[in-house]
């Protein structure tokens, strides 16, 4: 096995507490973020760092509540949008003038400079489907894909010109990949994934990648019945949940598209014992040999993970 094999889970809530801050002030804070993200590198040899903090900086940029509980995910605490007549009245925000956008733009700038170009820097927008819901709600969302098709389609086009003004501020700022979280089209069958998203998801990769990035396509869960459309969407890299068979996923994505992931970060990477945490990483490093791959957990990384575990996990990647 290759000595080189590139790491980088994603780390949130758990390289908040290993850094001494609470959830809340990693996702509000862009000092705290980058300094969280700087110690994981510099400790665990992390082959990137990255912006990946929340679902809701856009969704505060449009104008919703967003709290910051210490140690939980940050909430939207009200649907921006509750009408086809709010999607019409809904502004693009300013990416650069609302606090939370520009919170992640600054974040790009300082990691930039802190790495130099020794890692990649990777930014985060959350795509087209998975906005759209942290706007109108999980439920009302999923519920219009079959009952108001309409709504649905309006309110998917009002967000991509959000998506690609802060995707290109943060390429602007220093990022090399782009990270798009669409993590609710698990969630819908591949006929509704092309009504409503591929095409989408084409348009915004094509613009990301004519900034000259890269773009890390993060759907977690079970996307076996999308691989064959996400393919021709042209992502460059596409993370893995563990449920995803690997072996498939690399016959239906090919050689151009890395695949990263999928160990499961609650059965494997947090519960294992370290011994088990290297074989178990060892194998699956084994089977990607020669294969565009970056190790990686299934989706992010547990806080209640031990630190000698994911420790076992990047020691495992460097086995020869």
């Amino acid at each position: 096995m290759s000595h080189s094999v590139p790491f980088y889970p994603i780390l949130m809530h758990f390289a908040a507490r290993y850094s001494g801050f609470t959830y809340g002030q990693f996702a509000s804070d862009h000092r705290t973020l980058v300094e969280c993200n700087m110690r994981c590198r510099d400790d665990f040899g992390m082959d990137a760092v990255g912006l990946i903090s929340d679902p809701y900086r856009e969704t505060s940029a449009f104008g919703a509540r967003v709290t910051f509980p210490d140690e939980a995910v940050p909430r939207c605490m009200e649907s921006v949008v509750r009408s086809i007549e709010d999607i019409a009245s809904l502004k693009n925000p300013d990416v650069y003038r609302e606090e939370r956008t520009m919170d992640r733009i600054k974040g790009a700038e300082v990691l930039r400079k802190r790495v130099g170009g020794e890692v990649p820097v990777i930014g985060w927008i959350e795509g087209p489907l998975a906005e759209s819901c942290d706007l109108a709600g999980v439920s009302e969302v999923l519920l219009n894909i079959f009952m108001e098709p309409d709504f649905v389609k309006r309110l998917i086009d009002r967000t991509m010109t959000t998506a690609k003004a802060f995707a290109k501020a943060q390429v602007e700022a220093g990022c090399d990949i782009i990270g798009v979280g669409d993590a609710i089209c698990s969630q819908i069958d591949a006929e509704s994934y092309r009504e409503f998203v591929k095409e989408k998801h084409r348009e915004l990769f094509e613009y990301i990648q004519s900034l000259g990035a890269k773009v890390k396509l993060h759907i977690c869960g079970n996307i076996t019945h999308l691989l064959e459309d996400i393919r021709e969407t042209g992502p460059d890299i596409v993370d893995i949940d563990w449920m995803v068979d690997m072996e498939h996923a690399f016959k239906v994505l090919g050689s151009a598209i890395i695949r990263c992931g999928n160990l499961d970060p609650v059965s494997v990477v947090q519960e294992r014992a370290p011994a088990e945490i290297i074989h178990e990483t060892e194998q699956l490093c084994r089977r990607e040999e020669s294969r565009p791959f970056i190790l990686s957990g299934g989706c992010e990384i547990t806080v209640n993970t031990p630190v000698e575990h994911l420790k076992a996990m990047r020691l495992a990647s460097q086995s020869p």
